[in-house]
């Protein structure tokens, strides 16, 4: 028991020696959890939905699809746990209709890990008391305004979100943080184009530590001590485009392709250079009379070493099914099939509820 306890803190304190650069860094993989996507429909069409989304979890992939909403208000809920349920990831959001051009909503979303044992007190003065076991969390944080408008140019929309960023390690380390994102939709018949940028003028997050109860054990373990610090988040472009088709009077399919451009140098995906990064997703929906839907997509392509230090390419792919009935809307993905996903959870659940229903636009 003490070796798991010792392993949980250690954990801990090399993520905080991690941080412990100079003074204002811009850092690959910042604020990363906002990057893990939002809602079972987008997570079974490979997150593939830039362009598609038109209900409440536009808050979250692009501030424009708020105003193809089909209804004055919308609420929205999801939750999902990663590593047998050590981490949970909850997203909650309320859009409403100000009038035929314009929607605002706001949004939250909650990455954490809680109920870690803090042991750092279980041995001291050559006792061993347990009752000094105490406990924190570990938790990322976004509150999220958003804000889309019609403007003149017919079939386009825009929207944009401001984001307030709150990390925090229970009393060690904590930041506040800001950023903004920009999303634009347009609609050409059966086709949607689509560019959102996130983190547009980069995102900054101001650490801070306490380390008065870490500085011991830092220098026994050889680890520098942190320091206040500025990170930077740079921006993340993704442009997207999809089709729907009519295949009959009742049944429709859609196709979407998202390319997600990072910035922050060389990541492993299909397409990189020393400065960008591009990773191709690709989503399929299929629709019976807009009440159930089948979905299917695929992302994260990327290359690994494997036994015999032999390279082979992994994907991470998504199947889903989703049912509207009237105003309630509970969609359902999996991601994780076979032995071919990278991914870090299997099962998400979605839920949404409109309020004051309107005609389909």
């Amino acid at each position: 028991m003490i070796r798991k306890i010792t392993i949980s803190v250690s954990f801990f304190l090399m993520i905080f020696s991690v941080n412990s650069l100079s003074a204002q860094v811009v850092r690959k993989y910042s604020n990363e959890f906002l990057s893990i996507g939002i809602g079972a429909r987008a997570m079974g069409m490979g997150n593939s939905v830039a362009a598609s989304t038109t209900d409440i979890y536009s808050t979250y992939y692009n501030p424009s699809g708020l105003l193809s909403m089909e209804n004055d208000m919308q609420v929205g809920y999801m939750h999902s746990e990663y590593f047998a349920g050590i981490a949970k990831y909850d997203y909650g959001a309320v859009a409403y209709r100000i009038n035929e051009s314009q929607v605002a909503g706001i949004s939250f979303i909650r990455f954490g890990v809680d109920n870690i044992p803090n042991t750092l007190n279980l041995y001291k003065d050559g006792v061993l008391n347990y009752d000094r076991v105490t406990s924190f969390s570990v938790a990322d944080m976004a509150f999220i305004g958003t804000f889309a408008q019609k403007i003149p140019v017919e079939n386009l929309s825009v929207g944009g979100n401001i984001k307030i960023i709150r990390r925090k390690a229970g009393d060690f380390a904590k930041s506040w943080g800001f950023g903004f994102d920009v999303g634009a939709r347009y609609v050409l018949d059966d086709w949607v184009f689509a560019a959102i940028a996130r983190d547009v003028t980069g995102t900054f997050n101001a650490w801070s530590y306490n380390t008065d109860d870490l500085r011991e054990v830092f220098i026994e373990t050889g680890n520098e001590i942190p320091t206040n610090s500025l990170e930077i988040t740079t921006p993340r472009i993704i442009g997207a485009v999809s089709y729907s088709y009519t295949i009959r009077e009742r049944f429709k399919i859609l196709g979407e392709f998202n390319l997600d451009i990072t910035t922050d140098k060389k990541r492993n995906t299909l397409i990189r250079t020393n400065f960008i990064s591009m990773d191709p997703q690709l989503g399929l929906e299929f629709s019976f009379d807009n009440i159930v839907y089948a979905r299917f997509g695929i992302r994260n392509l990327q290359q690994e070493i494997g036994d015999e230090s032999k390279k082979h390419y992994t994907i991470m792919p998504g199947i889903g099914a989703g049912l509207q009935i009237n105003r309630f809307g509970l969609d359902y993905a999996y991601t994780d099939i076979g032995n071919v996903s990278g991914a870090l959870y299997s099962h998400i659940i979605s839920l949404k509820y409109q309020f004051n229903q309107r005609s389909s636009n």
